[in-house]
């Protein structure tokens, strides 16, 4: 497979950016950050040799399944609490490595760890929530990549309630950084797409 020299792809990546004008956040999407090849690769790979799990969370005295698959990948020891899971870090794989180098170099600083979400259809979803645990510090940065099916991605104000949404497409870069988490939720609702997607939460724990 042929792709793009790296230089080119970071030297061209300025026009693919666009600021997400909300108040109290900062937030900045590139469409096709990856070509539609890479994408493919690192899909098709990420389904592969990802150690997938079915999480189960409790809520009201009761267990359900989580509508997703999840993996948790990083540094050694890197534990990560959300949402009453505990999960500890798997190290980092080589596809995981490449991708996380293509997005350090926009968004300057060096992720040590990922939570990937799988969506095998779009009867998987996930509910309103910030990603705002303590261990990710006062003002997260968060770089999430998606492959695969394009879905909605919602963001709704904590106290003002206004909306906004946001299509991510296959290949995607979303960086959210500064006041975001503090005051915006997000979710990814149902819908009546077929296809499989995979989204991946570059973090840095504490």
């Amino acid at each position: 497979m042929h792709s793009r020299p790296y230089d080119s792809f970071v030297d061209n990546l300025e026009h693919l950016a666009t600021i997400i004008d909300l108040p109290e956040s900062n937030i900045t999407l590139y469409n096709h950050f990856f070509n539609e090849p890479d994408s493919r690769k690192f899909m098709a790979t990420l389904l592969d040799e990802i150690q997938w799990k079915q999480e189960r969370i409790s809520l009201y005295g009761k267990t359900y399944e989580l509508p997703r698959l999840t993996a948790w990948y990083g540094e050694r020891n890197k534990t990560y609490r959300y949402s009453g899971i505990t999960v500890q870090s798997i190290p980092w794989i080589a596809v995981l490595e490449e991708i996380k180098s293509k997005i350090e170099s926009v968004t300057k600083v060096k992720f040590n760890s990922v939570l990937l979400n799988r969506y095998r259809s779009g009867t998987d979803s996930v509910s309103w929530h910030s990603d705002d645990e303590c261990q990710l510090g006062r003002h997260p940065v968060i770089g999430s990549v998606s492959f695969g099916q394009s879905r909605l991605f919602k963001l709704k104000h904590k106290s003002t309630k206004q909306r906004k949404h946001l299509e991510l497409i296959n290949g995607s870069y979303l960086l959210m950084k500064g006041a975001t988490q503090e005051n915006w939720l997000h979710a990814i609702p149902k819908s009546k797409c077929q296809g499989e997607r995979v989204n991946l939460t570059f973090r840095i724990i504490k």
